[in-house]
């Protein structure tokens, strides 16, 4: 039990980026993409939604959470700190 212990670790730090479909208030079909945590970054919402869209492009339609930091407030170029949220809506192209 003591050997799975660093890998549960591990996946519990690494995140990934979940969507799901969503419906906007015209009827446009769009993607929910929640890419919350200590692990992730604004880079990892943008990276799904590129995904997700098939290289065909987005448009982000809101963006909610945590603002990204200049790299100056970051210590050792790290974003340490509380549980970051972070969701962003697209609507593929």
């Amino acid at each position: 039990m003591n050997k799975f212990l660093p890998l549960i670790a591990v996946l519990a730090l690494s995140g990934c980026a979940t969507s799901e479909t969503t419906y906007l208030n015209n009827g446009e079909q769009g993607l929910a993409i929640d890419c919350s945590g200590e692990a992730n970054s604004w880079a990892t919402c943008y990276e799904k939604a590129d995904a997700s869209c098939a290289g065909t492009g987005y448009r982000i339609v809101g963006t909610d959470g945590t603002p990204s930091l200049k790299e100056s407030d970051k210590t050792l170029g790290v974003d340490v700190g509380n549980f970051k949220n972070r969701s962003v809506v697209v609507v593929c192209k």
